[in-house]
């Protein structure tokens, strides 16, 4: 049977900390007025009121607005309401419409058909067409984008029958290819100004040109993005905004004094530390919501590199599981932002089974586990020495790589951390120039996209980072991760997955750590935001600020 799918249009920062973060907050916030809120008839709060600008933080400042060179989390958030994919996704990652209105998938699983919104432009005002969306996955994005090749390499063809008909022609089978479609995954670029050039050099990625409901107006390096409505939209009276401005604030302290204050009415992914949600939460103006992360599914764990002695062994791996207290790790040092794990596949993720091996905290365990290998206790208790290097990513990342020496320390595991910039980093982690690191991924809606690439053994690529960089290995694995991203039938699929996670936590390449969840500040006069698996980097076609 044919399956069809279709849309309708429509710790605290002290007084003196909290004083200088004012000062600086004034500065950042001193540019150009814009315009205000549209008050409406107090009666009519709940109606959606045309008007107002959103005020938002991005934090780091994205490096570029062009989606299709960059998928960092600033750009994501930014550039979601400049370009659009072919799909959005519900937050039980069921595919919604965004520019494809609707779309087959024949019963072999292997074309996809796509029909487009009729009347969609470019903010140039050149027509969007089945032949942008050809140009976008059969070149721009295989060029350019990292994780586009292994989707739709898959293809036999591309081709477009008519100007809002797209059809892929796969190769075999390969049930995730709906969740490929995400704006950050496969961003829809314009094919008459990027055709025939160099993608990475064009002088069109300074100033993005997207469908989506909103278009780039400023960016003052340093201060802030201004995007203004796009008045062409396709879908009649939308959007409602008249913009949305991206603060740029460096400073923790003056993130939140720029929330609680009213300065800015949202605030997203690690712009708020987790040790100062409880006090922002309790805040009367104030909604909080970890919702909206569901297709990115942030999963974090200690990432140990295999060719490194004792860590290639799964009793020390194990061991290292016994020793920590990972609700622990979630309640105090996370503040109970997320969940604790049991395996490679976030608890949100289709395909997901918790019926695996699980390590509640037992030193004695992790003890009895270094004895069986010969690492007896010295003098001091020392059985083992290992550098664990905590993310550079803020004061939560260093909070945890404190807790890890403590914790070990008991087990008789001595722990030497290492410090080092973002940059650092990256370098040592893509070139296994480590033993122990933090690290979290994304998983993209389905395992064959965000999960395999961790544990499958031809994405042990040195150089690259977010690949199989610990070094593990295992055929088994492989051949599951492969028979189950060609899998049609949903059963064989989770029966597949369902193995592959009791190998893996039975063999522990990594230690997970946290299912994490990231909050979202909203401020209460914003209404509709934050409503689909992609949440703050969705398009806000449909949000509106409600009157003071």
């Amino acid at each position: 049977m044919t399956r069809r799918i279709s849309g309708l249009t429509l710790g605290f920062p002290t007084g003196f900390q909290r004083a200088a973060a004012a000062g600086l907050l004034a500065a950042v916030l001193a540019i150009p007025a814009l315009s205000g809120i549209t008050a409406a008839p107090a009666a009519a709060q709940e109606t959606p009121v045309k008007g107002g600008v959103l005020n938002s933080i991005v934090q780091p400042e994205p490096p570029t607005l062009m989606l299709g060179l960059n998928q960092q989390g600033p750009t994501q958030t930014v550039a979601g309401k400049i370009y659009q994919g072919l799909l959005t996704y519900d937050q039980k990652l069921e595919p919604m419409p965004s520019l494809a209105k609707s779309w087959t998938v024949s019963p072999d699983g292997l074309t996809y058909t796509f029909k487009l919104f009729e009347n969609v432009t470019w903010h140039d005002g050149k027509p969007f067409t089945a032949k942008d969306v050809v140009f976008s996955t059969s070149k721009f994005l295989m060029e350019v984008h990292p994780r586009a090749r292994a989707v739709f390499a898959r293809c036999e063809s591309i081709t477009a029958p008519d100007d809002l008909t797209v059809e892929f022609k796969l190769k075999e089978p390969f049930p995730a290819f709906l969740q490929s479609f995400e704006v950050s995954s496969a961003p829809m670029v314009p094919a008459h100004i990027y055709e025939g050039s160099d993608f990475r050099a064009n002088p069109a990625n300074a100033t993005p040109i997207g469908t989506g409901p909103f278009k780039l107006k400023e960016w003052v390096k340093g201060s802030h993005i201004q995007l203004v409505r796009n008045e062409a939209y396709y879908k009649q009276g939308l959007p409602y905004l008249d913009g949305i401005t991206f603060r740029v604030i460096p400073d923790a302290a003056s993130r939140s004094l720029a929330l609680e204050s009213g300065q800015v009415q949202q605030t997203q992914y690690s712009d708020v530390e987790p040790f100062e949600v409880p006090r922002l939460k309790a805040l009367p103006n104030l909604d909080l919501s970890t919702k909206g992360y569901e297709f990115v599914a942030p999963l974090s764990w200690l990432e140990i590199n295999h060719r490194v002695k004792p860590l290639d062994d799964k009793r020390f791996r194990k061991a290292i599981a016994y020793a920590i207290d990972r609700k622990f790790i979630r309640d105090k040092i996370w503040f109970g932002l997320g969940r604790v794990p049991t395996g490679p596949i976030n608890s949100v993720v289709k395909f997901y089974d918790p019926k695996v091996t699980t390590y509640e905290p037992n030193v004695e365990k992790a003890k009895a586990l270094l004895d069986e290998m010969g690492l007896k206790p010295d003098a001091k208790g020392v059985r083992a020495t290992v550098k664990i290097m905590p993310m550079p990513y803020g004061e939560t990342w260093t909070r945890l790589g404190e807790y890890l020496k403590q914790a070990l320390g008991k087990a008789g595991i001595a722990v030497t951390l290492e410090s080092t910039d973002a940059a650092g980093w990256s370098q040592r982690v893509a070139n296994w120039d480590y033993e122990i690191t933090t690290n979290f991924l994304y998983q993209y809606g389905d395992p064959a996209l965000g999960v395999a690439r961790t544990y499958i053994s031809d994405n042990i690529r040195k150089g690259v980072l977010f690949t199989n960089t610990m070094g593990y290995s295992n055929p088994k694995v492989d051949a599951l991760f492969a028979s189950a991203a060609r899998e049609i039938d949903p059963a064989k699929r989770q029966a597949d997955y369902s193995e592959v996670q009791q190998i893996l936590a039975d063999e522990l390449p990594v230690v997970w750590l946290l299912e994490m969840e990231f909050p979202t500040f909203l401020d209460k006069r914003v209404k509709n935001a934050n409503k689909t698996a992609i949440g703050v980097n969705d398009t806000y076609e449909d949000v509106w600020l409600a009157a003071k």
